[in-house]
């Protein structure tokens, strides 16, 4: 169980230094809250200005849920400080964490920093100045289009959320930047080779000597990458999410993915989790694959995950996972998510079946096939066909009504 919360509170936020021990920031006053830190701006000698802060706080943090109001008079900030309090009590619950804990889960840490950005940049403003243009400057700011809508489709939420509770009336759109192209980045099965090869083999390398004037580098026994070649198999041939192959494991247990060994199946959505937009159905593991999940838990009977970096299970692989590219020389943009678009890309060259292989991936045919299907040994293949043959039937009708049809007709380039 989830341990209760402990309200809002002052914290002494210790001041921050540089790398030559020169103060970069003083030590402040912040109200923690639920889980995350709310800045009073007062410094440390100030403890009774703080606690006016902590004071307001409250009183604010109470009062903007008990009446409707006006999008004009409600500021951006109060809305995303109730839609955040809401979705970090379901995610604590969904992660079973409490509010000291939370932080050790990447979904958690990457949905407050949303929220933050958010609150930097529309905090100040009132839910009646929220427009077309202001959601574009905004996007411009970002920069990256993808980061800019991700942000804003929580900026989307938080307002739906906040009128689901009839804590306003007004209607308010926030409009998204476009999507951008799907990538569709694969790897070939010889550049796969390569990269499982590289981190099987990779050693780390340390210096051979503590002088300070030695930078020779000799390799150890230690091999890093080595858990992410169960990584890059588990990803290939089972198109599984980044995350569900972190958890994959061969006993059944809350929160994880569980790999049923004996009936060959692959049970995606982690025991307890909820079925959301990104599908991880149940699905049938491949022989080969199989094989290699079996014999990694013979010889390793006592790991809880198939994938486990000094015994423990992995959060993430992008560092490893880029260091690993970069060994293999594969070029840019190669990513975890590769492996899932190689997995489509393979299914899709080797014929088969759309209805199925969306199926086997947890996507739907619509996004298979127009980001996929064209690697499909079919694609277009009836057009094609139709586009050059010759039309016999329409020929013998046109002759019949006396048409003139050349003697020798090989195309259109017969004209």
């Amino acid at each position: 169980m989830p341990r209760r919360s402990k309200g809002a509170r002052l914290r002494l936020k210790a001041a921050r230094r540089d790398k030559a021990g020169k103060i970069t920031h003083q030590a402040t006053w912040i109200i923690r809250d639920n889980g995350r830190d709310v800045s009073t701006g007062c410094p440390a000698d100030e403890i009774a200005a703080a606690e006016e802060k902590l004071r307001d706080h409250i009183i604010s943090k109470h009062s903007l849920k008990r009446r409707v109001r006006h999008i004009d008079d409600i500021a951006i900030a109060d809305l995303l400080s109730v839609y955040l309090d809401a979705q970090l009590d379901k995610l604590r619950e969904r992660f079973t964490v409490d509010s000291e804990t939370e932080d050790t889960i990447s979904d958690i840490r990457k949905f407050k920093k949303r929220i933050e950005r958010l609150n930097v940049w529309w905090g100040a403003k009132m839910l009646g100045q929220l427009n077309g243009e202001a959601c574009r400057s905004y996007a411009n700011t970002r920069g990256k289009k993808g980061g800019a809508r991700r942000d804003l489709e929580d900026l989307r939420a938080a307002i739906g959320h906040h009128a689901a509770e009839g804590y306003h009336r007004g209607i308010v759109k926030v409009s998204l930047p476009e999507k951008g192209q799907p990538r569709d980045k694969w790897l070939t099965r010889s550049d796969t080779a390569r990269l499982i090869w590289t981190c099987w083999r990779y050693r780390e390398m340390q210096k051979g000597s503590r002088r300070s004037t030695d930078d020779v580098k000799v390799p150890t026994s230690k091999r890093p990458l080595r858990h992410l070649a169960r990584f890059i198999l588990l990803g290939i041939y089972s198109g599984t999410r980044a995350g569900a192959i972190a958890a994959a494991s061969p006993v059944p247990a809350f929160g994880r993915s569980y790999v049923d060994l004996e009936r060959g199946r692959y049970y995606r959505l982690k025991q307890g989790g909820v079925e959301t937009n990104k599908r991880q159905p149940t699905v049938p593991i491949p022989l080969r694959l199989l094989t290699h999940l079996r014999r990694w838990h013979r010889i390793y009977p006592e790991a809880k995950h198939f994938v486990e970096y000094n015994g423990k299970a992995v959060s993430s692989v992008k560092t490893a996972f880029k260091s690993a590219v970069r060994l293999a020389g594969l070029g840019q943009g190669i990513s975890p998510q590769t492996l899932r678009h190689t997995a489509a890309t393979w299914l899709m060259q080797r014929g088969a079946d759309p209805w199925q292989a969306a199926g086997y991936l947890g996507m739907s045919l619509e996004v298979l096939l127009n980001t996929y299907g064209h690697h499909h040994p079919d694609f277009l293949s009836d057009a094609v066909d139709k586009i050059a043959r010759r039309d016999l039937a329409g020929e013998r009708r046109a002759q019949a009504s006396g048409a003139v049809i050349p003697i020798k007709r090989r195309g259109l380039m017969s004209y």
